[in-house]
This record gives C-alpha cells, structure tokens and sequence, in this order.
C-alpha cells in the first residue's frame, strides 16, 4: 500500500467530509482543504517511523471553510487520534500480543465514544447501548491489561507476522475514513451511531484476524465473545439509523 497516496486520499476525504456537514459559506476554501491535506502529507513523511501517523485526525487538519469545530466533535477527534496513537500493537511481531495490545487501546476508544454521547446524546436507545457498551469493555480491558502484564511482545517477528500486521493495517485504513463522516454528523445520537457502527465494524474485523492468526485459548476466546456481542449492536446501530435518517 502506498502511504502517501493513502494518507492524501484519506486527508481529503476527511476534509469533504467535514465541510459539508459544516455551515455552508458563499465559498468553500479550497486553498486550505488543499494545504491541510498536503499538512497531512508532510507529516506522513516526517514521521516515517510510525504507522500511525496516517491517521493524524487533529483539529486543524479537519475544518476545510474555517468554520469552528463544534465541542463534541473535537471531543470525539481527539479520542480518536488518542485511539489511532495507542494502537501500537498493529507493529507488534506476537499475533496474540498485538491483538491484546491493539484491542485494548480500540476498547478504551470505544468507552470514550461512549461517554461523549451520554454527554451528548438525548435518544433513549442509543444512551442506553453507550452505557451497555462501556459496561461491557470495561471488564474486558481490564482483562487485557492483565494478560499483557504476562504475556509480552515476542522479540522476533513469527511466520504469520507480516501477514497479520498487513490484515490490522488494511481494516484500520477501512475503518477510519468512514467512522471520521460518521462522527462529522451534527446530531449527537446519529454521530454516536454512525461512528460507533464503524468502530464495532473494526472491533469484529480485528477480532477475526485475531481468530485467523492468534494461538492463545484465552484471546481467541476474547475474540469470539468481542464478535458475538458486537455483531448485534452493529444491526442495531444499522436499524436504528435507517429509522431515524431525516
């Protein structure tokens, strides 16, 4: 996969994204769409080393007119960045440490996504699957912090390693140009429910990885019960936006 290309592409469809669900202005300013994109290719190329850095979503990268931010979706931005800059497991060699590791920081993503829309959100429906959700992930993270305090990265890359951290690459750059229009929405539910859609959508991608490649009982186990409690909220999430789409 080209990175520039990748990080250009998911740049600007960012910035689209953003601006259209922002005010409309008598002009869009195209100049700094383009210069933001360009921002975030430079930045790409100045951190070579981190395989995060295409997912830069920071503020300023973001806004295409100008046009303010609004508190929530800065609130969910720097969540995700936060997310995206934790994964640090995708570059781990071990299939069963880099799901733990990745997952986690994908948890506790998801547990802030949650509590932005209990700050929020007003539905009834969907406050109540972000409190299920964080009550949830909560007891899983602190299943993964346990397993990883004894169960290290290995030092050495394995057989299946390449092809894992390619398979979590892939899915991440799925997941996140998507999950940004997602959270651009300006209704505090539908934001909710369209990003976390996505976010479960990456949860059950990485959890199959996990199935394809991992060995240990104990994280193939998480990853089953990460897929079959997620595999209906996802069709929940798809219900209920398909109601409630104006």
């Amino acid at each position: 996969m080209n990175n520039k290309l990748s990080t250009f592409a998911l740049a600007t469809s960012v910035l689209l994204a953003l601006s259209a669900c922002q005010p409309a202005n008598d002009k869009v300013d195209v100049t700094a769409a383009e210069d933001a994109a360009s921002q975030e290719t430079v930045q790409e190329n100045t951190a070579a080393a981190d395989p995060h850095a295409v997912h830069d979503m920071s503020a300023g990268a973001m806004v295409a007119d100008g046009t303010p931010m609004t508190a929530m979706l800065k609130e969910y931005t720097d969540s995700m960045t936060k997310m995206n800059e934790d994964m640090i497991g995708m570059d781990y060699n071990d299939p069963d440490a880099a799901f733990a590791q990745g997952m986690l920081a994908h948890h506790i993503g998801a547990v802030d996504m949650a509590e932005i829309e209990l700050k929020y959100g007003t539905d009834a429906e969907m406050r109540k699957l972000a409190q299920e959700i964080i009550d949830a992930q909560q007891s899983e993270i602190e299943q993964m912090k346990t397993w990883l305090a004894n169960n290290p990265d290995s030092k050495m890359p394995t057989a299946d390693t390449k092809a894992m951290q390619q398979a979590y690459a892939k899915g991440m750059d799925a997941m996140h140009g998507d999950m940004m229009k997602g959270i651009a929405d300006p209704v505090p539910d539908m934001a909710f429910a369209r990003g976390m859609l996505l976010h479960h959508t990456g949860a059950v991608d990485m959890a199959e990885t996990q199935l394809k490649y991992g060995k240990n009982p104990e994280m193939r186990k998480l990853a089953q019960e990460i897929i079959d409690a997620q595999q209906p909220e996802i069709e929940q999430m798809q219900s209920w936006i398909a109601a409630n789409k104006s």
